[in-house]
């Protein structure tokens, strides 16, 4: 492509509001935890390696091939549930990246390399766990 040699319409995302094509065979709720796996496509929040996590899922959709259903989701701060045990993330934590339990679920590590990365720690009360979810952010920061 040639540089410019006139003014230019250059779209902008507003807002939060973003979309992704699903995975294969994807069963998503409204308000889960969404990651993009290593083809790119989002699926539901699950124990699996290669992913990073996107946001917040906005609504119900189904799949079953890949790369056609459009999902909406939000990346930004949402509360998730804190896991249990040594995996429990606690105030110390916060700043530090979280890894993906399930769709609704964040643990304090990886557990051996088997989960991939939530997000960032932004806070943790008596109900659960505050998740930056920041895709590019958590992808720097991690590698």
């Amino acid at each position: 492509m040639t540089a410019l040699t006139q003014d230019r319409n250059t779209p902008q995302a507003m807002g939060d509001a973003r979309v992704g094509l699903l995975g294969a065979n994807q069963t998503i709720h409204a308000g889960s935890i969404l990651m993009r796996n290593a083809s790119g496509h989002l699926i539901a929040g699950v124990t699996a390696t290669g992913a990073f996590g996107v946001g917040r899922a906005e609504e119900r959709m189904t799949s079953t091939t890949a790369g056609v259903t459009n999902q909406r989701y939000s990346p930004g701060i949402f509360r998730f549930a804190n896991s249990a045990a040594g995996d429990l993330i606690a105030t110390a934590d916060i700043g530090a990246a979280c890894y993906i339990v399930d769709d609704q679920t964040v643990a304090k590590t990886s557990a051996t390399a088997t989960r991939s990365p939530a997000g960032i720690v932004d806070n943790v009360d008596a109900i659960g766990v505050w998740v930056r979810f920041d895709e590019a952010l958590t992808r720097a920061m991690l590698s």
